[in-house]
């Protein structure tokens, strides 16, 4: 079964429109690239796209290295017109994203990837959290009721597996988590003796049908290319036995959704100082 990631999407983008109405203005957002492929052009544009819909400004800087991004983002950083800085990544070779994200602001970092706004979610403060993360969290208690749930979590990125098993692991969610990765053994056993499974790997159809229970809730997070086609982490033939998000459309979509809120309430936070 395909689990409904719109009609997530829809409510969340809803509430946007209301915290843009009544601010009265446009937020901003600046997407800081450099070099970008063309996959990245891509996602920039679909960006765009969904800023117009919703209300919000969007323009896009580049710098060419890293003293010349250091340079865009602290111009960002104190302009009080920009209310959101999305850095894009992957970044070329050389430049040192860390650094990049520590001159970013945590109220304007609408991403969730400084180190203040992940480390804030270790004491349970979800400022603004990654936004893979938070929609799959987002999705999960859309779907079920997480308290006590054994959640399998495969993938350990910064901004995706470690911040979803922090989060799920929060007072008021309450679930069980494991964390799998490339050294763990025996995978499959951890998946079959889980009720929900977020699969963010990078390997498409990582997650087969032996791997999982029936009824069980898969979040797919993956996004490949094979043949021209976007494929997600889990093999297709899991939606007979279990709850799926789709691919495209699913995680995706609300994550987008997602970002568009952050800037909206960082707006309004700014807005109040």
């Amino acid at each position: 079964m395909i689990i409904d990631c719109k009609s997530i999407s829809k409510e969340i983008d809803a509430k946007t429109k209301e915290i843009i109405e009544n601010l009265g203005f446009s937020p901003k957002l600046v997407a800081v690239t450099s070099n970008p492929d063309p996959s990245t052009v891509t996602y920039l544009n679909s960006m765009k796209k969904k800023a117009a819909k919703l209300g919000i400004e969007f323009d896009v800087m580049e710098g060419s290295n890293m003293e010349e991004l250091v340079k865009v983002i602290s111009k960002l950083a104190s302009d009080d017109t920009v209310h959101g800085i999305f850095l894009t990544h992957p970044l070329p070779e050389g430049i040192d994203e860390f650094e990049l994200t520590l001159r970013i602001p945590p109220e304007k970092d609408v991403e969730g990837r400084t180190p203040y706004n992940l480390g804030m979610l270790v004491y349970g403060k979800e400022l603004f959290p990654p936004c893979t993360a938070e929609a799959a969290v987002r999705i999960m208690e859309h779907t079920t009721e997480l308290k006590g749930k054994k959640v399998a979590v495969i993938g350990r990125s910064v901004t995706v597996g470690k911040p979803i098993a922090i989060m799920l692991l929060k007072k008021g969610r309450d679930a069980t988590v494991t964390v799998c990765h490339s050294r763990t053994k025996d995978i499959k056993a951890v998946t079959l003796d889980s009720e929900v499974v977020v699969v963010a790997v990078g390997r498409a159809k990582f997650l087969k049908p032996d791997m999982v229970k029936e009824g069980t809730i898969v979040i797919d997070v993956g996004i490949n290319v094979v043949d021209g086609k976007l494929i997600g982490d889990a093999d297709p033939e899991i939606e007979k036995l279990a709850s799926v998000t789709p691919v495209p459309g699913g995680v995706g979509r609300v994550t987008t959704s997602i970002l568009m809120e952050h800037v909206a309430k960082a707006a309004e936070r700014l807005s109040k100082r």
